[in-house]
This record gives C-alpha cells, structure tokens and sequence, in this order.
C-alpha cells in the first residue's frame, strides 16, 4: 500500500466521511462536489473540453491524439445528485491519455432538476446522438463510475434489447442495485472510508420519487443483457458496493459475456478519481484504457 493511500483512506474516513453524514441537502452536496473536484484531480496540462450541440449537454473531453471514429460515452457518478462534465475533466483527461480516445460526458439531468428516469432517457439521448454524428454501435465504448456505472450498464441492458451492441462497457466501482439488498453494504459499513451506508436510503427515495428500485433502470443488476460486449469492472475489497459489483460480474457470465472483476485492496470508493494524486488511481485507469483498446481491436479477452 502506497502511504498516498493510507494518507488518502485517512483522511476521507475522518474528514469527508462525517461530512457526508451530515450534508443537509443534495445541492450543497453538488456544489461542494464542483468545488472540490480540481483539487482531488487536476486536468492535465492542453485539455480540451469541448460543448457540443446534443439534445442534452454534451462535452468532449481529450489531451493529446486520439483515435479517429471510436469514442468513449463516459457516464459521471455523484449518486444521481452531483457530478459534471467539468467536475470529472481531471479523470477523464488521464483515461483520455492513456487510451489515446475521445470521451463524450453528457451531463445528465441530476434529481434536482428531474427524477428518475431523467438520468437514463438522458444517457440514451447522449447515446442517440453520437449515433446520429456517424459513430457505429461498435465504435462507442461505454463507461461510468458509482451511480454512473449503474447507469452505463443500464443503458447497455437497453441497447442490447435493440440490437445495439457496443464495443464495450468499463464500470468503476458501479452502483447497481438500488433495492440496497447486497451483503456488502452491512459487511463494508464500517470498513468502507467514505460512502455513510446509513444515508443510502435517502438517496435513492430522492432518485427515485416513489419507483420501483428493482426498475432495470435504476438497477441493472435486474436488467436482461443477450450477446453482451467484453466488460471490466473495477471495484475495492472494503466498499459497502462491492457486492454489486460482484453479482453484477454474475449477472453478465450468466448472460455469456467476457466479463473481469478487477478486485483492488483497501482503496476508497472510484479511487480512480485520485488518479492525480494517487498511483494506485492512475494505475486503474491504465487498466482500464487497456482494456478499451482491447475491445474496439476486438480482443474480446480484455
């Protein structure tokens, strides 16, 4: 373990945690995220973050080369009430790097503005989209971490259901059952250093508005996925969301897909987000590049 990592689990479990615990509403909650997000992870030096005229707002987020005609649809977590495109530029320009890609980052109605399933009619818009811009199923990757690793495995549930299938799907620490049931989050309560397992309910109720949280939807571990693509989960052996991502890893080979479980020891929740100052973030999100390189060069293997 990298002492990073012990300063970093240290601080979130003492100081972000109890924060969280206490948060009075979702959008201080969402501007306390805006304002934080540079701090924990920096864009890299010459990223472009570019808007695009999308029936729901859209940036393209890249540094350096990136590959012509294959695209990453990346899906922000923030539990349904935080995250942005330029909150997330940070990550997203090192993964951008490191796979030589393009990534498109909708922003996604956030429950202030509109309940389930607002977030998922978006990302099928975003998805819509860069269909119509010329991009093949096969040249869009998709992608999202927390909530919206959820949401991007919904989102491949539906597509599949259509016929489209895309290259594949990176999930980091995804959340995927809002019926709250997997084992973890009672195992991981006190071991996981910063999601308050005891507000998990009180969000989704606010996400939800009163709808099933077993809506495929909402909860992909639910959903149905014929001829899935080649997936790679990321997730922490001490998150109260590693059951989902375990059963969601299930869920898939049952389905016949090539799907990995890469199990990480003692990092925080989508420590991927870290990557700036953590190497075990910049490490995952290697990972992860590679294995986009693999699917769009059809390695089904990851």
């Amino acid at each position: 373990m990298s002492w990073r990592r012990r300063a970093l689990n240290a601080w979130m479990r003492y100081g972000m945690k109890p924060v969280l615990q206490r948060t009075s509403s979702p959008e201080l909650a969402r501007r306390s995220f805006e304002l934080l997000a540079p701090l924990f992870c920096p864009p890299l030096p010459y990223t472009r973050l570019l808007p695009r005229p999308a029936p729901v707002p859209l940036n393209l987020i890249s540094v350096g080369r990136t590959r012509r005609k294959q695209i990453i649809l990346f899906l922000h977590g923030g539990a349904y009430l935080a995250g942005s495109a330029r909150a997330y530029q940070g990550v997203l320009s090192r993964l951008s790097f490191a796979a030589g890609m393009e990534i498109a980052v909708p922003d996604y109605r956030l429950l202030q503005e509109a309940p389930f399933p607002a977030a998922f009619e978006d990302a099928l818009a975003a998805w819509q989209y860069l269909r119509s811009t010329g991009y093949a199923a096969a040249d869009i990757l998709l992608a999202g971490d927390s909530a919206g690793g959820g949401l991007a495995l919904a989102l491949l549930a539906a597509l599949l259901g259509e016929g489209e299938r895309p290259a594949g799907l990176v999930a980091l620490s995804p959340w995927c059952d809002l019926t709250l049931s997997g084992a973890s989050i009672e195992v991981n309560r006190s071991r996981d250093v910063i999601i308050p397992a005891g507000r998990m309910k009180e969000a989704v109720d606010q996400y939800l508005a009163g709808a099933d949280p077993s809506d495929a939807r909402a909860s992909p571990l639910f959903a149905d996925f014929p001829n899935p693509p080649p997936v790679l989960i990321q997730a922490g052996d001490t998150e109260v969301l590693l059951s989902d991502a375990q059963r969601m890893v299930q869920r898939l080979e049952q389905a016949g897909g090539a799907v990995r479980l890469s199990l990480w020891r003692d990092v925080p929740h989508v420590w991927q987000f870290m990557a700036g100052q953590l190497p075990e973030g910049q490490a995952a999100l290697d990972e992860a590049a590679t294995f986009a390189i693999s699917a769009f060069d059809g390695d089904s293997a990851g």
